[in-house]
């Protein structure tokens, strides 16, 4: 045998005994970690599901959701979230912005005419309508909106379900998520699950 054709024979051993150690490294190594989001976050490694009053799993956190009838109108009793330009609405399957610029002018009618929409939806001045009100995320799925955003909801679904302001008030205190580790983002409340809160708490 030749000093190249044993050349050849090491370098395709050397290299079979890698591509067998790299695949065991690889397979332990996302049975390691699929182990310790399962022992530590279980909740948020299998989707952060969320189950109304029933127990009936009704969505995730992850995600954002529309609270409309069939015709598409929003319900008033529930807390609205922020529009989405995902497919017809917080499809998960086209999860999208609209891409638009700041001056594009069909963005900015859209934008005024939600305005103009949520204004007369909360019965407040345009004014004070939030931004967050009126755009859509990036992705068209975010599930959470701003503190101002559920404010300026909170008398017109208390006034839908029959309950006190002061009531509905303390539940939005009570699911604003503060930044990330004291820095990261902005104060935020879940929609899903205020508005899961707000069917336990009845009206």
């Amino acid at each position: 045998m030749s000093t190249s054709t044993r050349s050849l024979g090491r370098t395709a051993a050397v290299a079979v005994r890698s591509m067998i150690v790299l695949t065991v490294l690889v397979i332990a190594y996302g049975l390691v970690i699929t182990a310790v989001g399962q022992l530590l976050w279980n909740h948020r490694a299998n989707g952060s599901m969320v189950t109304d009053a029933s127990g009936e799993v009704v969505g995730s956190a992850l995600l954002g959701q529309s609270f409309a009838d069939p015709a598409g109108n929003p319900l008033p009793e529930y807390f609205q979230p922020r529009p989405s330009a995902a497919g017809d609405g917080y499809d998960a399957t086209s999860s999208a912005g609209s891409n638009a610029g700041p001056e594009n002018p069909d963005l900015i009618a859209a934008i005024e005419q939600r305005r103009a929409e949520v204004a007369a939806f909360n019965r407040i001045a345009p004014e004070a309508v939030p931004a967050d009100a009126v755009t859509a995320s990036a992705s068209g799925l975010d599930p959470d909106i701003s503190p101002a955003h559920a404010g300026i909801q909170v008398r017109r679904v208390a006034e839908a379900r029959g309950l006190p302001v002061s009531e509905v008030q303390d539940l939005v205190i009570a699911h604003t998520q503060d930044r990330d580790l004291g820095f990261l983002g902005e104060p935020r409340v879940n929609v899903l699950e205020l508005n899961i809160a707000l069917d336990r708490l009845g009206g």
